[in-house]
């Protein structure tokens, strides 16, 4: 089964040809990358040795669903990997995401390290991101092979895979969830409903490029609410409940039971005063 690399761009070129190199360097290279590119101006990528598809999307926003969506159906080849575009992908990841899923029809999960401010900003060496690179706190990566995770919740869609024919059956992503939010938190959902299992595979590592960021992400707070309320409506739970109670805490959402409600977006000095440093 062939490899296809998928990733959905917007305005981060930097990050991207950093993803693009980290597949130059991969072990095992993909049989195809393909770029959706919802940026202002179109992104160009240098030489590889693999086919690199890019597709222009103009759209308004971040309709993170309908993008990766438009990728997976661009793919020629079973096995799918898909990678935010601020992920590298270190030398062993792409072969162990398809050495597993040869043997797996399942959701699996890549091991994302996060990189720091002056990290990968330019040439680099794997072993000085695997130094600096932090273990995500909550999501456990087994030394080797793979663990299975009884959390749909945990799936998270910046590096992940699946065969493509797993991926049709499923129906992709679902496009009602518009903007950013919940929209892998549902892919998760339905996939472990179907009889999926999600697995965490050790030693496939990506690390997570820095880019500046906000905790909770109250830019986002009206895709968040919007996306948080459709995901309840099906599934009678709520996602992200943590950012909807710091939402909750800044004033800007009201909560209570199975009432979500805006009430106002953040102020710029609100926004500001809430940047990851």
């Amino acid at each position: 089964m062939g490899i296809s690399v998928l990733t959905i761009v917007r305005n981060r070129s930097a990050h991207l040809a950093q993803l693009v190199e980290g597949l130059r360097k991969s072990d095992r290279q993909p049989d195809e990358l393909i770029i959706v590119d919802m940026s202002d101006e179109p992104v160009e990528v240098g030489a590889a040795s693999f086919p690199v598809r890019i597709d222009r999307f103009e759209t308004q926003g971040l309709p993170l669903a309908a993008a990766r969506n438009r990728a997976a159906s661009l793919a020629r080849h079973e096995m799918l990997i898909f990678l935010d575009v601020d992920c590298i992908p270190l030398r062993a990841c792409v072969g162990l995401l398809a050495d597993t899923l040869s043997e797996h029809d399942s959701l699996l999960c890549a091991d994302v390290r996060y990189l720091g401010p002056d990290d990968a900003r330019g040439s680099w060496q794997e072993c000085d991101l695997l130094e600096r690179g932090r273990a995500h706190p909550v999501r456990s990566f087994p030394a080797r092979g793979v663990r299975e995770e009884s959390n749909a919740g945990l799936l998270w869609s910046l590096a992940f895979a699946l065969r493509r024919s797993s991926f049709a059956a499923l129906g992709g992503f679902d496009e009602a969830f518009t903007g950013y939010g919940a929209e892998d938190t549902d892919f998760g959902f339905r996939a472990v409903a179907a009889g999926f299992r999600l697995l965490f595979v050790g030693q496939a590592i990506a690390c997570h490029q820095y880019h500046e960021s906000y905790e909770p992400p109250v830019q986002h707070v009206s895709d968040i609410v919007r996306n948080a309320k459709t995901f309840h409506a099906h599934w009678k739970r709520w996602p992200m409940e943590g950012w909807l109670r710091d939402f909750e805490r800044l004033g800007l959402v009201r909560w209570r039971g199975s009432t979500l409600e805006l009430v106002r977006l953040p102020t710029a000095s609100e926004i500001c005063a809430l940047r990851v440093e």
